[in-house]
């Protein structure tokens, strides 16, 4: 585990001191029993990776529409994902 992990409970009570370490560059992963269930990275970084996830998206996106693939309306696509919360799978 990384030097930087720690604890729901000492994440919480060094709040501050966490999020000036992201503010430097620093993440810190947060942990449960032991497992990493959350990160605090710097702003930045969570930009960068909004941005990454948004181009594949676009990319893929326009691959399904290059290949002739299927399309949905905004009203089918809206209704495939409240059914999914709905029934717990999302």
């Amino acid at each position: 585990m990384s030097e930087n992990a720690v604890t729901v409970r000492e994440a919480r009570a060094h709040l501050a001191d966490h999020i000036n370490r992201a503010e430097q560059g620093t993440p810190t992963i947060i942990t449960r029993n032991g497992a990493p269930v959350a990160a605090l990275v710097p702003i930045s970084d969570f930009n960068a990776l909004e941005a990454a996830a948004d181009e594949l998206l676009a990319r893929e996106a326009e691959s399904v529409l290059t290949d002739g693939g299927p399309t949905v309306t905004m009203a089918e696509l809206l209704a495939d994902l409240f059914s999914e919360r709905e029934d717990g799978t999302a």
